[in-house]
């Protein structure tokens, strides 16, 4: 029996980093394959992992619907025929719907010997807002359809803005566990039983210690021979108990944003042939870009960080992500990791050729070629 699990979120969220922290400190000793569907030219986050000595199919494709529902699948199956893992971890495109993801793992689920672990979100403590706002039509899909949130660069907000996060998450999805401690504070392990749904109810604790009401929350005496019986027509609080726990989905139907809120007529865009009464929605194709570029070309340290800046200081679009793995003027290889505001530049191991890769909406290739001296 193999295991999947999804590990989806927003661009930069921070997918890969949680993966790494899985493998080394909750993973070790199981065959473990791990699937990515990337967005964009360039697959870089494949290099960083099989550092981790982990098998990986890397997927590039510019419509991301067609490749769940079609190059998935069929990607999928040859996984589970040819390496019989104890699990497989799919780590979605940052732009994918994880309803789509979902639904295609479950497909294949039908007629092989798959257990389906609950699908985690990751999501920046920092950029909930934002991309409700501007991205809702995709951050929110994530949002809705996980089975755990773990929120990432929590130790970067003060306590009222990761309330506020938090709350807005809620807003979306209210039943799923939402993790806001620091990952540095937890074991992979801790976070991988918080994504498997194993966490302890302290409300239900409490109440089976001290034999609480779970309604009105008083405490009743009972005869010892009717120790575990509870007559609520007689409880004090007056509620009707039968319908107490019953949950109005309805409530909490969820409103995007009405610049992406419409619906394709007639087939996909890409030329797939898709229907798009399964296609609900713009397709990732059609609201993201990415500009991408390989070659031998080395830059010093000072030279990248002046280029991300240059990310942050505007005119180039709406930058949502950079990555790249290149070698350095001054010998050895650097690679920088990118989201708005925050930029991070490390010498790593080398790779075939220096690659780099931008994600964002409304793009201007030709400043962004320009800033990394690609024009």
């Amino acid at each position: 029996m193999t295991t999947i699990n999804i590990i989806s979120g927003f661009l930069g969220a921070g997918k890969t980093t949680l993966i790494k922290k899985l493998l080394s400190e909750a993973l070790q000793g199981q065959k473990v394959v791990l699937i990515e569907n990337e967005f964009g030219e360039i697959g870089i986050d494949g290099g960083f992992l099989k550092e981790a000595g982990v098998e990986i199919t890397e997927m590039n494709s510019g419509c991301i619907c067609c490749s769940l529902v079609g190059d998935f699948g069929q990607a999928l199956r040859k996984v589970l025929e040819d390496y019989h893992p104890d699990r497989i971890l799919i780590e979605p495109s940052g732009v994918g719907k994880l309803s789509d993801v979902t639904k295609a793992v479950q497909d294949v689920a039908k007629d092989t010997d798959v257990s389906l672990g609950a699908a985690v979100t990751v999501a920046d403590a920092g950029k909930c807002a934002m991309y409700m706002k501007n991205f809702g039509e995709f951050f929110n899909n994530q949002i809705e359809n996980a089975g755990a949130i773990v929120l990432s660069r929590t130790q970067n907000q003060t306590p009222e803005k990761l309330a506020k996060a938090v709350a807005l998450l809620k807003e979306h999805n209210p039943n799923a566990p939402i993790l806001t401690t620091n990952w540095e504070e937890l074991t992979g392990a801790e976070i991988l039983k918080v994504m498997e749904g194993n966490t302890i109810d302290l409300a239900a604790e409490l109440m089976a210690e001290e034999e609480v009401c779970p309604v009105c929350g008083h405490h009743h005496d009972h005869d010892h021979e009717h120790h575990h019986h509870h007559d609520h027509d007689d409880c004090c609080c007056d509620h009707d108990h039968e319908h107490h726990h019953h949950h109005d989905h309805e409530e909490h139907e969820h409103h995007h944003d009405h610049e992406h809120h419409h619906h394709h007529d007639g087939e996909c865009s890409c030329g797939c042939g898709h229907d798009h009464h399964d296609h609900h929605h713009h397709h990732a194709d059609e609201v993201f870009q990415s500009w991408g570029a390989e070659g031998p070309k080395t830059y010093t340290q000072a030279e990248l960080e002046a280029a991300l800046a240059g990310l942050d200081e505007g005119g180039c679009g709406i930058i949502l992500r950079a990555k790249g793995i290149v070698p350095c003027t001054d010998g050895g290889w650097l690679h920088f990791d990118y989201v708005p505001g925050e930029a991070e530049v490390r010498t790593g191991a080398a790779d075939y050729t220096g690659r780099l890769c931008v994600i964002g909406s409304n793009l201007d290739t030709a400043k962004i070629a320009a800033l990394f001296g690609q024009a």
